[in-house]
């Protein structure tokens, strides 16, 4: 998987009652990743997997996660060991930094 963080959203216009405060996360899973049926079933694997980590991302981040087609032969497990290095690496949480 690939991630794309924007740390902080861009100034929302005045009348945009959008609130800015959580983070949030996109997914894009294409077609070389596999058919309906297992692009469908990968991006409900990678919400679910993204969800227990929002947590770990900036006030107002937004996080856009791109799945290879190595993510429709994973499980839940490995994408979450996979999210969390990519997560730790991207973030600057992992081992080698504190």
């Amino acid at each position: 998987m690939v991630l794309h963080l924007l740390p902080e959203r861009p100034a929302q216009p005045a009348g945009d009652l959008a609130s800015p405060a959580a983070a949030r996360a996109g997914f894009v899973v294409g077609k070389s990743v596999g058919n309906s049926v297992v692009r469908h079933r990968v991006t409900r694997r990678l919400r679910a997997v993204v969800r227990a980590e929002l947590d770990r991302l900036p006030t107002g981040a937004d996080l856009v996660v791109r799945a290879r087609p190595e993510a429709a032969d994973a499980d839940s497990a490995v994408l979450r060991r996979d999210l969390a290095k990519a997560l730790d690496r991207l973030l600057g949480d992992g081992p080698g930094t504190r």
